[in-house]
């Protein structure tokens, strides 16, 4: 059994997945790709960087893009700790872990602390962030697929076990995980809120951030997403889907930004994750696409993904076994 029994005390108090920092080519690309596409709401520009929020959230910001010049980057993945006191706890327990914490200043939020996981992840923790208007009742404003709220991270790891194993220290619990036939992790899913993920991780070549997700209010939001990719050309970035994952039971569609960087829409999941009665659900790679339906994923999305500043990915030892489009077309039989 490779899950490790839940923190139910961690040293420090993690809320959520929060918000995430990428680097971009073209900032005015980004921003007609994100406003009209997602619906995400602009609430400032400063020194080269674009802060876009969900309808529903009363935060700054949760996207923060950033113009460079040196290819598209995944600089940080934002997690909230609960109080400021809880951001204390947190720098005291990573220097006792040896992971070098630093204190940094970050517009619109408060103190913020940098460190980078075991796994070679940057991470950024923040208690607070200047608190702006809740638009989820403004319909007037509301565009594209109406994201709503940053929900998750799908990060790929070459040991999704070390993965598993550090963030259970730190609370985090598995809804769901996927295991191979001799015992090796492929996947955990991870939260602190309420409902599966906060964050999720799959053994592959890493660490790279693979996409970021949003919620959006329905299916029929969800399609205009995707129809309105296609009138403004960015047809070609619905990368899989609208479908229906296995794991959570829910709709989604992936999508590729200008830049490269993966993102998904994803209907609110349907069960919550509250109760400790709650016990992590196994699943094996054959299992994963059981009870689903679209085509399998392209090639493209297991393989590709958003490398973080100054990190070199490792391969992984794990073997996924997934089924890929290309492969799934070419073993079918074309009756005349």
């Amino acid at each position: 059994m490779p899950i490790p029994d839940p923190v139910h005390y961690p040293p420090f108090n993690i809320t959520r997945a929060g918000h995430v920092r990428v680097t971009v080519r073209d900032l005015d690309a980004a921003r007609d790709f994100y406003t009209s596409v997602y619906g995400l709401i602009v609430s400032d520009e400063a020194d080269g960087a674009l802060y876009l929020r969900g309808v529903e959230e009363v935060c700054h910001h949760s996207l923060v893009l950033t113009a460079a010049g040196d290819g598209p980057l995944c600089e940080r993945i934002g997690l909230r700790v609960q109080t400021e006191e809880e951001l204390d706890k947190a720098h005291d327990w990573f220097c006792g872990e040896g992971l070098g914490p630093a204190w940094v200043e970050q517009p619109w939020q408060g103190r913020t602390l940098h460190v980078t996981d075991p796994c070679g992840v940057p991470l950024e923790l923040c208690a607070s962030m200047t608190a702006v208007p809740r638009l989820g009742s403004a319909v007037d404003r509301h565009r594209g697929g109406v994201a709503l709220r940053f929900d998750h991270f799908q990060i790929l790891v070459p040991d999704a076990q070390a993965a598993c194993d550090f963030y259970t220290r730190l609370g985090f619990r598995v809804s769901d995980y996927v295991e191979t036939p001799d015992g090796a992790l492929v996947a955990a899913f991870m939260y602190r809120k309420d409902i599966p993920w906060d964050l999720v991780f799959f053994a592959a070549k890493g660490p790279r951030m693979h996409h970021f997700a949003y919620i959006t209010p329905n299916a029929v939001d969800m399609f205009r997403a995707c129809d309105i990719a296609g009138i403004r050309g960015y047809g070609e970035a619905v990368e899989r889907g609208p479908g229906r994952h296995s794991m959570g039971h829910v709709q989604y569609v992936y999508f590729r930004d200008p830049d490269g960087h993966r993102s998904e829409l994803v209907l609110d999941a349907p069960h919550h994750m509250t109760d400790l009665e709650n016990e992590p659900v196994q699943w094996t790679p054959a299992s994963i696409g059981e009870k689903a339906w679209g085509l399998p994923a392209q090639r493209a999305w297991f393989l590709e993904a958003s490398r973080f500043p100054g990190v070199e990915p490792v391969e992984t030892s794990v073997a996924r076994g997934a089924l890929t489009l290309e492969d799934y077309l070419s073993a079918r039989t074309v009756v005349a």
